[in-house]
């Protein structure tokens, strides 16, 4: 892998199209062992760039100047509570504009590279509020110039809240003689306010500037006293650590960390990469040595170091657990994982110093020092609600606000296109980028282009996800799935609204609605695979069939046991799956369902 250059499949793209569907998957499978995406090296030098001079560089000098303190003098500032409040609010700006996480050809943005305000300031685009026709004033699809307006106004708000200095209160002034102030407090009730409006209207924006972690934090700034907020916000990171380690409890996660790992530009040696599959290229199930890595280095220790922080009062063992938990984010963010959340990572790396360091229990900052007990609990009851309902009901959190980051229990889809139906999405959808076929087809010729959207295919196959949703469509198209275009949601929704993260809710079929009103797909021209979230406590998960022109047309559940004993070209065909309810009139036979061992329902 040069910096130029990537590493392309070993294939020929003039004949690539023309090979059976599960031997295009195998190609490109197990091509992502040794390679991953193959990018090559200038693209992440984009993101190392984007991350020194517009978040740290930017962002700190900000921070600093607008506070009183000098950028360059660290010692001054580290433990400095205003800056710290400035630092998440110029992430929430970040992630809020859209050149957070999810941006870049790593999240299938090329040309532009950026989605975010390119989409939300432009009235008429798709926007997706969360609970449609069942909150007043929400109904609808497209994006008005209030949206916009909104929208707006939170990004204004934010930029004075990052510009003017601090203002004193009697509760920091107490415990933090000559402090230089916390952000103004009147200047947040309005942000907490145009968060909730926007998040009704479009949960989109809302779960981009992720607002499941930022908004709890803005509220504790704009009510909690200083020290109740210092805890509160312990509460908060700790909450979002132990949620993401509970969440990947299971078998999903350790088929997350070696196409993660596979994909690691600094990690040359393909003996490393392959001792995190079985048998290299015959069995890509994940091996002893990455169930290792995900539960032990993982698991573990995102569930373990954060309890150990929240209640030491041991000083060695406090400073140990906060250097496991640097390097733990420092790791992740070094491997460029798809959607590369790279600023969320370093924000969380440094909050871990600020808030256990700077704020160590045994000064006053423990749990037990909050003001009040039903504070307390309040405050947990809050932030593990969403986490628990999340992992019990999948269908009706997003996984970001179930804390289930990269956890592998994903939402998750493809969509189909019979022969010229994607181009319709081109034509009749407004928006400032293209599908992302089209993106790069300025760069690259179309059968080029082909074999970089098989990549994504190949990358779904490697979790356990991908086998169910490919079985559903050999299911659903059977021989002419050789003639669809097959692409990976997450990606193609990126285009369309602008933000994705790995969340299927995204691309539901409320998003498929939309598309519909707006491209009026004949049936059976657009098909949609889409599987939820598997709820901590059964083994199964389920799926939904929809074709564009008729909406969901099958519904059923399969075992998770069954997709992750699979190949990810599923050698031995679909996996089993247990209909539950089927479209009368569907153009799917009884007899093929029986030849794809499919259980049947009445």
């Amino acid at each position: 892998m040069g910096f130029k250059t990537g590493n392309f499949p070993e294939v020929d793209p003039a004949t690539f199209l023309d090979l059976p569907f599960r031997d295009r998957l195998r190609a490109m499978s197990t091509h992502w062992v040794d390679y991953g995406f193959g990018t090559p090296k200038m693209v992440h030098t984009i993101y190392i760039l984007k991350l020194l001079v517009l978040y740290l560089g930017a962002g700190l000098s900000i921070a600093t100047f607008t506070s009183g303190y000098n950028v360059l003098d660290v010692g001054a500032w580290w433990n400095a509570p205003i800056v710290y409040q400035k630092l998440i609010l110029w992430t929430l700006l970040i992630e809020t504009i859209g050149l957070g996480g999810s941006w870049g050809p790593l999240a299938g943005h090329f040309k532009p590279m950026m989605g975010g305000a390119l989409f939300w300031l432009r009235p008429g685009t798709i926007r997706l509020p969360p609970w449609p026709g069942k909150v007043p004033l929400t109904a609808g699809d497209t994006r008005t110039v209030f949206d916009v307006l909104i929208y707006v106004a939170i990004l204004i708000n934010i930029v004075l809240a990052l510009g003017f200095g601090g203002v004193h209160t009697p509760s920091i002034d107490a415990v933090l003689p000559g402090n230089h102030g916390l952000v103004n407090p009147t200047l947040l009730l309005p942000l907490i306010a145009l968060l909730i409006v926007i998040g009704l209207r479009d949960k989109v924006i809302f779960i981009a500037a992720r607002g499941e972690q930022y908004f709890p934090a803005v509220v504790f700034f704009g009510f909690l006293p200083f020290v109740d907020m210092i805890i509160a916000l312990k509460l908060l990171i700790v909450s979002v650590w132990v949620g993401a380690g509970i969440s990947k409890l299971g078998h999903h996660f350790s088929m997350v960390v070696p196409p993660m790992l596979s994909n690691t530009p600094w990690m040359p040696f393909k003996k490393i990469k392959r001792a995190h599959y079985r048998s290299f290229p015959e069995d890509l199930r994940p091996s002893i040595v990455a169930g290792g890595v995900a539960h032990v280095l993982g698991t573990v220790v995102e569930v373990v170091t954060p309890l150990v922080l929240l209640f030491s009062t041991n000083r060695t063992l406090t400073l140990l657990a906060v250097a496991l938990m640097v390097a733990f984010h420092l790791f992740i963010l070094s491997t460029f994982p798809l959607a590369v959340p790279l600023e969320w990572n370093l924000l969380f790396a440094y909050a871990s110093i600020f808030l256990f360091v700077g704020f160590p229990a045994w000064d006053g900052y423990g749990v037990a020092d909050m003001s009040s007990v039903w504070l307390t609990a309040a405050i947990v009851a809050a932030l593990v609600f969403f986490p628990i309902l999340g992992n019990l009901r999948p269908d009706l959190v997003s996984f970001l606000p179930s804390m289930r980051q990269y956890a592998g229990n994903w939402a998750s889809a493809t969509w189909a296109f019979a022969p010229g139906a994607e181009e319709k999405l081109d034509r009749f959808v407004k928006r400032p980028s293209q599908n992302t076929r089209t993106q790069l087809l300025a760069t690259y010729p179309p059968e080029v282009a082909d074999v970089v959207m098989h990549q994504l295919l190949g990358w779904r196959s490697m979790h356990s996800q991908g086998r169910a949703l490919f079985s559903l469509m050999m299911n659903h198209l059977g021989d002419d799935i050789d003639t669809y275009s097959l692409r990976e949601a997450e990606f193609s929704c990126n285009s369309l609204v602008a933000f994705n993260f790995g969340d299927g809710h995204l691309h539901n079929e409320f998003l498929i609605a939309a598309l519909q009103r707006r491209c009026n797909f004949a049936p059976g021209e657009f098909v949609i695979a889409w599987i939820e979230s598997q709820p901590i406590h059964k083994g199964i998960q389920e799926y939904k069939v929809i074709d564009a022109a008729l909406g969901v047309i099958e519904r059923g559940t399969y075992k998770v046991s069954d997709a992750i004993a699979e190949q990810p070209w599923l050698p031995n065909g679909p996996i089993p799956f247990d209909v539950r309810w089927r479209l009368e009139g569907d153009v799917q036979k009884e007899s093929e369902l029986t030849k794809s061992n499919v259980a049947v329902r009445p």
